[in-house]
């Protein structure tokens, strides 16, 4: 079996049909049918059944796919690897990162490497920390940057800064600018924070409601939002707090824009960390950019380390009422 014939397969599968393939690929309908017809004459065993008109996953196409996924990344390292004999100061280099880190850290950052590389081209993708974690594993972007560690045994993990939260709340609120006991005090009051979609886990999402829980507070009364800006503009007309980073809060402090409220008991934090594919291959471009990204959280940093295999953790149950 060949890459394009492993890359002709996943399309299948995350497009979920044929047809939807054959767009992706530019190619025709009989074409990706044919092509995934021969994989499975060669490996003898169906890839794809359908179930109520709907392509799935057989058993053996599950199976397949962490190893297509390597496969095709390893053959995307190569030609990179290839070209880069020859431009090593060029190229494409791939950066995915959560969407609430992409803020004037990051700006700073790929001002910095714009400057040394202005021939590289740069693409970058949001999405949440899970999403970065497997474009990274399927060779689709270079560097990842996320929130906290996960369990993805082929990927290494750096971590870059650990970040304090912190509440947050309108000038105008009766707590702005003063500081309470315990985190008790405010279960009464509504929470602004992303929503939890079910199959893309923001672990940036459950912060607040794992605190409430793990102080024994149970359910709370919260707003799903799920824009960083839109939230801290709720948080602006009053219409709820918000537990948030140092550094997304840090503009709308400095503007007055918002306040913060003292928790005598609260202890949070998020840990920042690059991932990059382990064995993969990094550019000379890749490589600076990854260099200037540690030294752009450098400031930050309060324990960087790196790692392939994180340690194992289990975040605590909890029952959330939306309102």
């Amino acid at each position: 079996m060949d890459s394009d014939a492993l890359n002709t397969f996943l399309t299948v599968h995350r497009r979920g049909g044929v047809s939807n393939a054959a767009r992706a690929l530019h190619r025709s309908q009989p074409a990706i049918s044919r092509r995934i017809a021969l994989l499975e004459q060669e490996l003898g065993v169906p890839l794809f059944e359908r179930i109520a008109g709907r392509t799935k996953l057989s058993d053996a196409g599950r199976v397949m796919v962490p190893y297509a996924e390597r496969a095709v990344a390893a053959a995307q390292d190569a030609e990179n690897a290839i070209r880069a004999l020859s431009r090593q100061n060029a190229g494409p280099v791939s950066l995915a990162v959560v969407g609430t880190l992409a803020g004037g850290k990051l700006s700073e950052i790929l001002k910095r490497f714009a400057r040394e590389y202005p021939d590289v081209a740069l693409s970058l993708r949001t999405a949440t920390s899970a999403e970065v974690s497997d474009l990274i594993r399927r060779g689709e972007a270079t560097i990842g940057l996320r929130y906290d560690m996960d369990r993805l045994r082929d990927l290494d993990h750096e971590r870059l800064a650990t970040e304090p939260l912190q509440v947050v709340c309108a000038l105008d609120h009766r707590l702005a600018g003063k500081r309470v006991a315990r985190l008790a005090d405010l279960r009464d009051e509504r929470w602004i924070a992303f929503p939890e979609i079910p199959g893309r886990r923001e672990i940036s999402a459950s912060h607040v409601f794992a605190l409430f829980q793990t102080h024994g507070l149970g359910e709370i009364a919260w707003t799903p939002v799920d824009s960083l800006t839109a939230q801290k503009r709720l948080v602006e007309a009053g219409l709820g707090i918000a537990l948030l980073s140092r550094s997304n809060a840090a503009d709308e402090l400095r503007w007055k824009a918002i306040s913060t409220i003292g928790v005598g008991d609260l202890a949070a934090s998020q840990e920042v960390v690059a991932v990059t594919r382990r064995g993969g291959f990094l550019s000379a471009a890749s490589r600076r950019l990854l260099e200037i990204i540690r030294e752009g959280y450098a400031g930050t940093k309060s324990a960087g380390h790196k790692t392939g295999r994180p340690k194992r953790t289990q975040p605590p149950k909890r029952r959330v009422r939306a309102k």
